[in-house]
């Protein structure tokens, strides 16, 4: 099948998708906030649009599929901020809506599972304010998909980079663990449910290998043949509230829903298998 995606925050997620889309035939738009970006956006078969700026609504009229990646903040989302109630009449042609969500929503499960029935108790202010858009995204009436991403990790996005610098540390905090997505296991997510829509839906995006940051840096360090980046304990490490604040949370997050519902078979189950792939793709 072949469509037209509207994709609100064009970034690395959205150009992974691109990459699947563009080769089927698909018309592509995405907005991003920096003019320096839209010739690499160009690049990609998109047509790049200037978002806050210039007014999207023209580009909207014959768009079938829409997807959701700009980051809400205390004020809500900011495409319903603009947009609201207006999106169904502007897109009247919409088929699938996607929203890229986060784990982070679940809150702190000091390590135990959850899945999509979890209930939402997020610890964090980056949180909250995912909560409140995809409560006003359902709002909204439309064909919603909503994606719960882990960690994403891809191609300029990894951790060797600074193994071979010799910044990384491993932060050891008992009982902490992460769970993580390869960039182009989320672009397969996403078209898998675009061919397969089921408005409503929910899906948790991540890997089947929850496990410490520490264990991810020492296979990378492995991986690379170098030194094993150096242990700190969490609560005396100097570090950034940013970075502090992703360690708020440890669980474990289920996938079962994209595999049984999507037909996804995951190209990297496991950080032993996708940092492999990075470490080549990288060169």
């Amino acid at each position: 099948m072949t469509g037209t995606l509207f994709t609100f925050g064009h970034g690395f997620t959205a150009s992974a998708l691109a990459r699947l889309l563009a080769p089927r035939g698909w018309r592509l738009f995405g907005t991003t906030r920096k003019p320096e970006k839209q010739d690499r956006i160009a690049a990609e078969g998109v047509t790049p649009l200037i978002w806050p700026g210039s007014d999207p609504r023209p580009a909207l009229a014959g768009v079938t599929h829409l997807l959701l990646s700009a980051a809400p903040d205390e004020n809500g989302d900011p495409v319903i901020a603009e947009l609201g109630a207006d999106i169904a009449r502007l897109a009247p042609n919409l088929e699938w809506v996607g929203y890229l969500s986060t784990t982070g929503v679940y809150g702190d499960h000091g390590g135990g599972w959850v899945d999509e029935a979890t209930p939402l108790t997020p610890s964090t202010e980056r949180g909250r304010h995912r909560v409140k858009a995809e409560a006003e995204w359902q709002a909204t009436g439309l064909p919603l998909h909503i994606f719960r991403l882990a960690g994403i990790y891809g191609p300029g996005r990894g951790p060797f980079a600074k193994v071979r610098r010799g910044t990384a540390r491993r932060i050891i905090k008992p009982g902490q663990v992460f769970s993580r997505i390869h960039v182009d296991d989320i672009a397969q997510v996403l078209a898998a449910s675009i061919a397969r829509p089921d408005p409503g839906a929910i899906y948790n995006v991540c890997d089947d290998d929850p496990a410490p940051p520490q264990d991810v840096l020492a296979h990378a360090a492995e991986l690379l043949g170098l030194p094993l980046p150096p242990e700190e304990d969490f609560a005396t490490a100097e570090m950034t509230p940013m970075a502090r604040s992703f360690y708020a949370e440890s669980k474990r997050v289920r996938n079962d829903r994209i595999k049984d519902e999507l037909g996804v078979r995951l190209l990297y189950p496991s950080y032993r298998d996708g940092l492999p792939a990075l470490l080549t793709a990288e060169g």
